[in-house]
């Protein structure tokens, strides 16, 4: 883990962060909330590598807990070394986001006196302020995450939740870096790929329709991705043609925050992604196919979520069950360019 701090006076909480980009960024509600009911108190967070440059960007944190541990891997002696190193920090509370049995283990290590998290896999003795989840009442990962910050009984249905807000760094470094000039027309981010898989990706090629579309009317398109989408970035550059570039797999998760704040409009698959653009507050056009925008909605009142809600969907699989794929196909580029009028952009260059 290599990250000692000195104990820390109270009060003092421990969130163990989750494994998406996505639920990271919906998790800086609950800090958020945390905040607003106790002004003074200090926030850490248990997290994997990747999202520390994410929470840099998050001001309710205190300090950044890193750890190595893979999704998925059990690691007994690393979580339980992690935990007792944890002890001298003193939390008074442990929150844990993860539904697994495993994820409860650090804190329960830690001797955290107060651990918050739902019944998940039966993790009976991990935790102590265990909750049972009722998904009628709370059907969005984000209302389940601020939840397991209110007390027990505390009515959540109808409490207004705070949106994560992303706080972007300098941007000079990153188009040095990448030998990015600042744009000078307005940016249209593209956001295709989709970490869960191929059920959640908009067509490839409608893409390209709507990058072809927009680089006419004056406007440059930037790709967004990651190192698995390098070959769907490269090839929607070469069919958008001038004024397209692919960003996908040269730029840090941090990098792709800050340059995603140039953008005056995002189209996006739901990934994490679309929920770091939503924090940004940028205009957004979210496509779902698998997965349900009544769960996991871009967190942005300019944000256009456009959705079939077929007979099958959302199946929440990674590929599509009857290999159509009509939840996605059957949204065509004119939707989603008329989509465009909807969203009154104000902020072009």
């Amino acid at each position: 883990m290599g990250n000692v701090y000195p104990k820390s006076k109270p009060p003092a909480i421990l969130v163990v962060g989750p494994s998406w980009v996505g639920d990271m960024v919906m998790a800086q509600s609950l800090f958020k909330v945390l905040k607003h009911k106790q002004p003074g108190i200090n926030i850490d967070v248990l997290t994997p590598l990747w999202s520390d440059g994410l929470l840099k960007r998050m001001p309710e944190v205190r300090h950044i807990i890193l750890h190595t541990l893979k999704h998925g891997q059990f690691a007994w002696q690393e979580r339980r070394r992690i935990g007792l190193e944890l002890r001298s920090h003193a939390y008074q509370q442990a929150i844990v986001l993860p539904s697994s049995w495993k994820s409860a283990l650090i804190p329960f290590f830690a001797n955290i006196p107060k651990r918050t998290g739902y019944i998940g896999e039966m993790r009976y003795g991990l935790l102590n302020d265990m909750r049972q989840l009722d998904k009628s009442i709370l059907p969005r990962t984000i209302e389940r995450f601020v939840a397991l910050g209110l007390p027990f009984d505390s009515p959540t249905k109808d409490r207004q939740i705070p949106n994560p807000r992303l706080l972007p760094a300098s941007i000079e470094n990153a188009l040095q870096r990448l030998k990015l000039k600042y744009p000078r027309r307005p940016i249209l981010a593209l956001c295709p790929g989709a970490e869960y898989g191929p059920a959640k990706c908009w067509p490839m090629e409608y893409y390209v329709t709507c990058a072809k579309q927009k680089i006419a009317e004056g406007w440059e398109v930037w790709i967004f991705g990651s190192y698995k989408d390098i070959s769907l970035g490269a090839e929607i550059q070469v069919l958008g043609g001038n004024n397209c570039i692919s960003l996908c797999g040269k730029t840090t998760l941090p990098e792709a925050v800050d340059l995603l704040s140039l953008a005056s409009a995002v189209i996006t698959n739901d990934s994490g992604l679309m929920h770091v653009a939503a924090a940004l507050d940028k205009n957004i056009i979210a496509l779902f196919g698998s997965s349900n925008p009544k769960m996991t909605p871009p967190l942005s009142n300019r944000a256009h979520i456009l959705s079939l809600a077929l007979k099958c969907s959302p199946c929440y699989q990674r590929f599509c069950p009857k290999k159509h794929l009509k939840c996605l196909r059957d949204i065509k580029p004119t939707e989603v360019l008329k989509a465009f009028d909807t969203l009154k952009i104000k902020d072009i260059l």
